[in-house]
């Protein structure tokens, strides 16, 4: 079947993942936390799948202050940082141990690195939240670091979002790039 890309370029999307890695979960009193965690190990893996393609392609991020897009390796620092950060704070918030996730990274080590953080992340991500009843997901809220008031279901939704919006914004860029 040809894609938008085959009928412009030689280019190609990368393939994404429809299912989830992570088959060795260990048991969770709530399973929206578990389908949580599954789901942000594929959409990781997805981001990174299309980030791999922008970096190929030469993609050049728009022009801004955020120092988050000064460059793909900032960008790819940014959602690894995130998916570190998510779970810390989850584990803060709920008074659960850290978690033990290394910090991401710097930019110049970044795109090197990038498969075995994920793979450290993903393996982190596992255990944390099995063992937290449903209600504890919901209340009480609890301000993020940016000022925002999540409760734990929330910010694990924003969590799997976060790589989702970063691999959108990617597939916009190389599409245009394609036309």
């Amino acid at each position: 079947m040809m894609s938008l890309f085959d009928s412009v370029t030689s280019f190609r999307m990368p393939p994404m993942r429809d299912e989830p890695m992570t088959t060795d979960l260990p048991a969770y009193e709530y399973e929206g936390a578990r389908a949580m965690v599954e789901l942000h190990e594929q959409y990781l893996c997805n981001f990174l799948e299309t980030w791999k393609a922008a970096k190929t392609a030469n993609v050049e991020l728009p022009k801004t202050d955020d120092p988050s897009y000064l460059s793909l390796e900032a960008l790819l620092h940014h959602v690894w940082a995130c998916a570190r950060g998510y779970m810390v704070w989850m584990c803060e918030v709920l008074d659960l141990p850290e978690p033990e996730i290394d910090a991401a990274p710097g930019t110049e080590r970044i795109e090197n690195e990038a498969e075995d953080y994920l793979g450290h992340v993903i393996e982190r991500w596992k255990q944390p939240l099995a063992g937290v009843a449903e209600k504890k997901f919901y209340r009480p809220e609890y301000p993020s670091r940016w000022k925002v008031n999540y409760c734990v279901d929330a910010m694990m939704e924003h969590a799997v979002m976060h790589p989702v919006r970063h691999k959108l914004q990617l597939r916009k860029l190389l599409q245009n790039r394609a036309v």
